[in-house]
């Protein structure tokens, strides 16, 4: 859902002179004439898009100045530190000025533009806002860097294609405004989602929308243009800079934090303040892997059930599913929330499955699937991924067996969890077996659970995962 932008008023000038030399018979009409006054320009609000944002950078301006708005009319797309939101207004009304161009950073609740309640009063809000010098915007890192070359999005990578003859040479020489000087791709969520469905790399689709905003007409017209393979060339032999250059990376060059890893490096360095330990443990996954096999083909993940024992284990175990904040005192939290770690492009953010060992499998997988692309697109709400009360981080399907993790600001653990390899063991009768298992590596602050609570819930997850049984009811 988007959020509302929030305002303020600014009397006109016009009206002020228009009051001063009007009679004041009564107090009342004297405050009637006032709230008229304030009602004429208003100011337009960086808004707060969730608990942890100090600031947000204008990806683009779905109106232009001048342009008539209505009440609950999307008009600029805001970058939090998680994810890009469409901003909508509270009043009608014409944007008149904007104060922060796209690509500018501006703190929470300084003004980013001016809205003019009827058109006479629109010259008057441009001047104010060019006599306005003191508003805190800082235009992004980002457009200072030389030839940036754009971002490649994980999940529209397909086979490579080049469209046309002249498409290559188009894609360097000319940058289109939806793409912010080559940096960020803007477009809307259905663009995103039709060019994930179709294969198409959004770096390639030039915009049509407001501002050069890619939709969804934009992507189909692309899809139906004829394409020529590109010829593989081998990697054997080419230079660091060669292959840097293909994968859209320039050596020597120095590249500003993303507003998600500002955000990302705030919270690995706030976590350093807190004392942790780790515990590790190795769970045969036989039995889970024989279950996935089965179910699999219903629209079951490995991550959701993953999911659904960790959550089963914590209903056992509060205290590992409890948090920590000010050094005081800690929260046994009453909702059991699985944050997932997942890689995205420029970035890690965490999804939620909330209520996880309430929800059933298939729930939880559809559940799952629907966050992960909104993960992608970056149109995830702040409760979707705020609210975890304990975090996974699954590196298992990179084939790495084991690794740390590091713990989230204002929770009690992270698991880290290996890949599951056959590995031999002895048996309980003295022979010698072949088993499938995982190692798993629990981080938890030290200052409200302690050893014993981990080894306790750790036993209770393997013995969870080797009889998974629970976990489809």
């Amino acid at each position: 859902m988007a959020r509302l932008l929030n305002t303020s008023f600014i009397p006109s000038s016009q009206s002020l002179r228009r009051n001063a030399t009007s009679s004041t018979p009564a107090l009342i009409s004297g405050r009637r004439s006032r709230a008229q006054v304030q009602a004429k320009i208003r100011e337009i609000f960086m808004p707060a898009l969730s608990s942890t944002m100090t600031e947000g950078k204008i990806v683009s301006w779905v109106k232009s100045e001048g342009d008539k708005l209505s009440k609950g009319e999307s008009v600029v797309v805001v970058e939090s530190d998680k994810a890009d939101m469409d901003v909508e207004t509270f009043y009608d009304g014409y944007l008149a000025s904007i104060m922060v161009e796209e690509g500018g950073v501006a703190a929470v609740g300084s003004a980013i533009a001016l809205l003019a309640e009827t058109e006479d009063e629109i010259a008057e809000a441009k001047a104010k806002a060019g006599s306005s010098s003191a508003a805190p915007v800082a235009p992004a890192p980002a457009a200072a860097a030389p030839e940036p070359l754009p971002e490649k999005i994980p999940d529209n990578v397909g086979p490579a294609v080049v469209p046309k003859a002249a498409a290559t040479v188009a894609a360097v020489a000319s940058t289109h405004p939806a793409s912010e000087g080559g940096k960020r791709i803007v477009a809307s969520p259905y663009a995103k989602k039709l060019a994930k469905d179709l294969k198409v790399d959004l770096g390639s689709v030039v915009g049509s929308g407001p501002l050069g905003r890619i939709v969804a007409k934009d992507v189909e017209a692309f899809a139906a243009q004829p394409t020529v393979a590109a010829v593989a060339e081998p990697s054997v032999g080419k230079s660091a800079a060669a292959v840097a250059a293909e994968a859209g990376i320039q050596l020597g060059s120095v590249v500003p934090f993303t507003t998600m890893q500002g955000a990302v490096s705030r919270n690995m360095l706030e976590s350093l303040s807190v004392p942790t330990f780790r515990v590790g443990y190795t769970i045969t996954t036989d039995a889970l892997d024989a279950l996935y096999k089965k179910i699999k083909s219903k629209g079951v993940t490995m991550t959701a059930l993953l999911a659904k024992a960790t959550a089963l284990a914590l209903v056992k175990h509060p205290v590992v599913n409890s948090g920590c904040r000010d050094g005081k005192s800690f929260t046994y939290n009453s909702n059991i929330n699985i944050a997932v770690a997942v890689a995205i492009d420029g970035g890690l953010i965490t999804p939620v499955l909330q209520d996880a060992d309430k929800v059933d499998i298939y729930t939880l997988s559809r559940k799952w699937k629907e966050l992960v692309d909104k993960a992608r697109a970056k149109q995830l709400q702040p409760h979707e991924y705020n609210t975890g009360t304990f975090t996974v981080s699954n590196l298992g399907m990179f084939g790495v067996d084991r690794f740390d993790a590091i713990l989230p600001p204002g929770t009690g653990a992270i698991m880290a969890v290996g890949s599951s390899q056959p590995t031999v063991v002895a048996t309980k009768d003295g022979r010698i077996g072949r088993k499938n298992q995982m190692q798993v590596n629990v981080t938890a602050d030290h200052r409200i659970i302690y050893g014993a609570d981990l080894a306790s819930f750790l036993q209770t997850l393997a013995k969870i995962i080797e009889d998974p049984k629970d976990l489809t009811f």
